[in-house]
């Protein structure tokens, strides 16, 4: 797959010439794409001299803060009046694997009245009109393919730096499921033979983020697939449910619950999960999808969001109850999109 990236590298490059205080942002509720990116991005600007820093709306998850560079960001909702001086002293903004404003928290504000020179760098469907330059590349599998591509050009050659090679592999593997999922292609697994020719320990990095979780996890996984697991073979679908009483008993933290949607995929004859965690005031959903079931078509016309046609995300305002029926009453209003898969 040929993804022509020229058409954004030299307004690109004249920004990063120009522009000496960098504001990197990622989404809320950051993930391993958004992380790396981030990191991955600060590292090449840092090598070029430039005052850079990062932001996140919220905290890192746990099995991510082990990565080199992840320290040096800086939690909005913990520093605000930092964060707000530092997003109004700068001249470039760049945001990074979200493409609505919204996904910045409550930092959104500042951002969309800073009067600083604004980038949005994702790979996500139908981005807002948000930036002053918009690189959007839906076919790749992530931000981080995404953004190695976009460096190599204003390179004029791959990057070579440690960090950088273990931030771009982190946000990959984890937006891809280590490739079970997502768009990636053949020139994916290219970059990655890149990066691991860098010498990175790729056991180590696949051992921190997929073996770096609690007793207290894997209990509640566990719980998850015995008690709140259900099965709809007849619509070829299945979904978990979680309450904020489940979470609790099982001492949840910020990332137990990743990965638990993949899970009744493996079912044989199921092609669309479904996770519902409860929430102060609203009910998060997560989807996945095998095949041509376009999981963002759900997520995006009945639970206000989106994302990949395998994976996508949303959310319903009203009780656990209510969601899940609601969602019933989709799945069978819509069990036409089940007939040939």
């Amino acid at each position: 797959m040929v993804v022509n990236l020229f058409k954004y590298t030299k307004q690109l490059s004249k920004l990063f010439v120009e522009c000496n205080n960098i504001i990197l942002i990622g989404h809320i509720n950051p993930d391993g794409d958004a992380v790396g990116s981030q990191i991955a991005l600060y590292q090449y600007l840092k090598s070029k001299g430039k005052s850079v820093e990062m932001l996140t709306p919220n905290y890192l998850q746990e099995f991510l803060k082990w990565m080199e560079g992840s320290d040096l960001i800086r939690v909005f909702i913990k520093e605000k009046n930092k964060c707000i001086n530092l997003i109004n002293r700068a001249d470039l903004i760049v945001m990074l694997d979200f493409n609505q404003s919204n996904r910045m928290g409550e930092a959104e504000e500042h951002v969309v009245k800073s009067h600083a020179k604004k980038v949005l760098i994702d790979h996500h469907l139908n981005p807002a009109e948000i930036a002053d330059l918009t690189i959007s590349e839906p076919s790749l599998c992530s931000t981080s393919e995404l953004l190695h591509r976009l460096i190599s050009e204003l390179n004029g050659s791959p990057y070579i730096d440690r960090v950088y090679a273990e931030a771009l592999y982190t946000g990959i593997i984890t937006d891809t499921g280590n490739f079970e999922h997502g768009s990636y292609t053949p020139d994916t697994m290219r970059i990655v033979a890149d990066l691991l020719e860098t010498g990175l320990d790729k056991a180590r990095i696949l051992d921190l983020i997929y073996n770096n979780f609690s007793a207290d996890r894997m209990r509640l996984m566990g719980f998850a697939l015995n008690q709140r697991m259900i099965v709809l073979p007849e619509l070829k679908s299945a979904y978990i449910y979680l309450s904020k009483s489940d979470l609790k008993e099982y001492n949840h933290v910020k990332g137990d619950t990743e990965g638990f949607v993949n899970m009744p995929l493996s079912i044989k004859g199921i092609v669309f999960s479904t996770m519902f965690i409860e929430k102060d005031g609203f009910i998060k959903l997560s989807f996945r999808s095998k095949g041509n079931f376009p999981s963002n078509e759900i997520a995006s016309r009945y639970f206000n969001g989106g994302g990949h046609k395998n994976a996508s995300g949303g959310e319903y305002s009203d009780t656990l109850d209510n969601t899940i029926q609601f969602f019933l009453n989709v799945l069978n209003e819509n069990s036409w999109m089940f007939d040939n898969i």
